[in-house]
């Protein structure tokens, strides 16, 4: 029996892999495109689309744990759930779901909406699941850099409210400790939902700061102009995915993202380690 990773070849998902792997895991992973990525050794590759029925019922054979990891699409919800309602009829019991902080507050942002609707599912249909709830991804602005470099300006309009960002890394750990101790356990587990946040709480001004401090030249926070950040957007991505950016946006700098009190300390304690600063994300990326 094996444990399905879906969103196999994505930032967080290949970690997931990777760290499943490490651990002496069987592994399959769901990939749309054979060989688009080099996998572990050991690692089986299913291919097969979220959105074909089929390919998901011959994907889940065999399976004992699933994670499930949507990319944000016009038919996310719907590929989510179906693929949840697919899983349930195969007798899977054994669920990690990878959801967003705040999915059921920032009601007007389509995907942390979507992702709120399958909680609801999880919730109702009693799935011995856990949902894990990330921040802001830390690695988000490691695209940013050569706007910060050549225009001494932080770009990303995150606002005053404070962000508690996590690195990605983090989240695939948690993820494979959640994953690992569900399979293993002799039984299903009680389901649980984990905040994922990072020791410190960052906004515009100080995300400059840091990056200033590195730098060792001044970077100034661009402010928190949404018309701008959208139409940058809508430059390299689907107009429907930019207004969704904008719309989360909008909320990030009304509300924040904080997780719920001693988030961090569970989340530590879990891991047996500190969590990952935003100042060594940026160091180690200025370092190479």
């Amino acid at each position: 029996m094996s444990i399905l990773v879906t969103g196999a070849t994505g930032a967080v998902g290949s970690l997931v892999v990777q760290g499943l792997a490490a651990a002496g895991a069987q592994v399959s992973a769901l990939v749309r495109t054979p060989g688009k990525q080099a996998l572990p050794d050991g690692v089986k590759e299913i291919v097969g689309d979220m959105r074909e029925i089929a390919s998901l019922h011959a994907a889940l054979a065999g399976v004992r744990t699933l994670f499930l990891l949507n990319a944000v699409t016009p038919d996310e919800l719907t590929q989510a759930l179906s693929l949840l309602s697919l899983a349930r009829q195969a007798g899977i019991e054994r669920i990690v779901y990878l959801s967003v902080i705040h999915a059921d507050r920032y009601v007007d942002v389509p995907h942390f909406t979507g992702k709120h609707a399958v909680e609801r599912m999880i919730e109702a249909m009693a799935l011995p699941a856990t949902i894990l709830r990330p921040a802001y991804f830390m690695q988000n602005d490691v695209q940013i850099q050569s706007v910060v470099a050549s225009y001494g300006v932080y770009p990303m309009p995150i606002g005053e409210a404070g962000v508690e960002m996590i690195d990605v890394r983090d989240i695939a750990d948690i993820a494979v400790a959640e994953l690992l101790a569900r399979d293993r356990a002799p039984q299903a587990l009680p389901a649980r939902t984990l905040d994922l946040v990072g020791p410190d709480s960052i906004n515009g001004v100080s995300a400059a700061a840091v990056w200033s401090e590195l730098l060792q030249r001044p970077i100034q926070y661009g402010g928190d102009d949404l018309d701008a950040f959208e139409q940058q957007l809508v430059t390299y991505a689907p107009d429907w995915m930019a207004y969704d950016m904008r719309l989360m946006m909008a909320r990030i700098q009304r509300h924040g993202m904080h997780g719920r009190a001693g988030a961090v300390q569970v989340l530590q304690t879990l891991l047996g380690r500190p969590l990952r600063t935003y100042r060594a994300l940026l160091q180690e990326l200025l370092a190479t």
